[in-house]
């Protein structure tokens, strides 16, 4: 069989399966439990909230940027799993320093977190399950990426954050999810990662459709008044402005279901 290699570059040294599992972000340990790794988890992050009957009864390890790591390494387990963008690469260093072996993610894409599913269970050795996962994520990308392809894709801006008004641009997931789903993101040619705008500026992008998650930024009714000095905006003018659970647009795994049989009705014309 040949050597696993992470996001990091790094190989995962050849064993047997893990049995003793740390979740450093929240989608994944949501991702390991469809796996069948609920009895493995041993500690997750307090930002770990799915599914809600594993992760209570799970040790707690702090945040995804501040673990602490002692009680990491104090869980003995024989496999972490981290992202690149979501945690601190001195973190990962000092565990597989300890000898603790790590396993980073990135998926960039919708495209990338079906594969990442395939991955987790190469490295956890829940291959099967995560052979029926990734075929119903496959057969519905299929299905929802030719059907965005029959009519022009609607505009739309995407906020991550309020006072001041957040974005993201072209090189995130949130923005694959867009895409695939039948929007444009209306700040894709934006050279941040996740640029501070003023409404100003989202008007001007004339978006058909603006999406007000509740994650990492807890939008609100009341903070649909903000865009109230815009009548003329498409989506404030034809009452398209979506409160929106954020997990469908970003968290990786099973949830990409959710967001593929779901999403599409927002952009619809």
């Amino acid at each position: 069989m040949s050597l696993l290699v992470d996001a990091s570059g790094v190989a995962l040294p050849p064993g047997r399966p893990p049995q003793r599992l740390v979740s450093l972000i929240p989608s994944t340990t949501e991702t390991l439990c469809a796996l069948g790794l609920a009895d493995a988890l041993v500690g997750v992050t307090v930002y770990c909230r799915e599914p809600a009957d594993v992760v209570r009864a799970k040790t707690k390890i702090g945040g995804e940027k501040n673990p602490d790591l002692e009680k990491i390494r104090a869980l003995r387990p024989d496999l972490v799993i981290a992202n690149i963008e979501e945690n601190v690469r001195e973190h990962i260093d000092t565990l597989r320093g300890w000898g603790i072996p790590v396993w980073v993610t990135y998926p960039r894409t919708v495209a990338d977190a079906i594969r990442m599913v395939s991955e987790l269970g190469e490295v956890t050795g829940t291959q099967a399950r995560a052979a029926q996962i990734t075929g119903e994520l496959q057969a519905l990308y299929a299905e929802v990426s030719a059907a965005a392809r029959r009519s022009p894709p609607a505009r739309a801006f995407y906020a991550i954050w309020r006072d001041p008004y957040m974005t993201i641009n072209r090189d995130t997931y949130i923005h694959d999810v867009l895409r695939v789903c039948g929007a444009t993101n209306v700040f894709v040619d934006h050279p941040e990662r996740y640029p501070t705008v003023s409404l100003d500026e989202v008007a001007a992008r004339r978006p058909e459709v603006i999406l007000l998650p509740d994650e990492p930024f807890r939008f609100r009714p009341v903070h649909l008044r903000d865009f109230a000095p815009y009548p003329d905006v498409p989506a404030v003018r034809e009452g398209r402005i979506h409160l929106v659970d954020g997990k469908p647009f970003s968290w990786h795994g099973p949830r990409i279901a959710e967001a593929l049989r779901t999403l599409p009705a927002l952009f619809a014309r």
